[in-house]
């Protein structure tokens, strides 16, 4: 596996391929594994730009080969986030329906837990049913951050 890290508006990011595909992101408070060549590629070069483009409220999607590992449920329901329009929110019930486990809330929300690309795999959009902002890899100040730039084309000050 190779990584970059850069500084982002958001706070240092580290952003690792294998294979020819984007396999993880790190925010600063993640550890990456001790294994890992810390290199430019061009993909990793690409994934940074687009990421700031995206921070910056230039692009609302990403285009870059992704390839997240995963139980096959897991699988499923980062396909699904990744359908969740840009500046909208589902529910980790409403994820999981569609997922094809209605009762699954729990197992939708544990599979954005262990979501290896947050941004790339949008699991900042899901919320709890009340409305409430449930936690995030990044910390809930990130996640609502992420939210308000969906919704207003630009990044909220911290």
């Amino acid at each position: 596996m190779k990584i970059q890290f850069g500084q982002t508006v958001i706070g240092r990011i580290g952003i690792a391929e294998e294979n020819g595909s984007i396999v993880r992101l790190f925010f600063e408070t993640a550890s990456p594994p001790p294994d890992v060549e810390s290199c430019e590629t061009a993909l990793l070069k690409e994934a940074f730009s687009q990421l700031h483009a995206w921070l910056a409220g230039k692009i609302t999607e990403f285009s870059l080969p992704l390839a997240p590992q995963g139980t096959a449920f897991m699988r499923k329901v980062w396909q699904v986030l990744c359908r969740v329009p840009y500046g909208t929110t589902a529910s980790y019930r409403e994820l999981a329906a569609a997922a094809g486990n209605p009762k699954g809330a729990r197992a939708a929300g544990m599979a954005c837990n262990k979501n290896p690309l947050p941004i790339f795999i949008p699991c900042h959009r899901i919320i709890g049913a009340s409305g409430r902002l449930t936690g995030y890899g990044g910390g809930l100040e990130l996640k609502e951050r992420l939210l308000v730039l969906e919704k207003n084309g630009r990044l909220p000050e911290k």
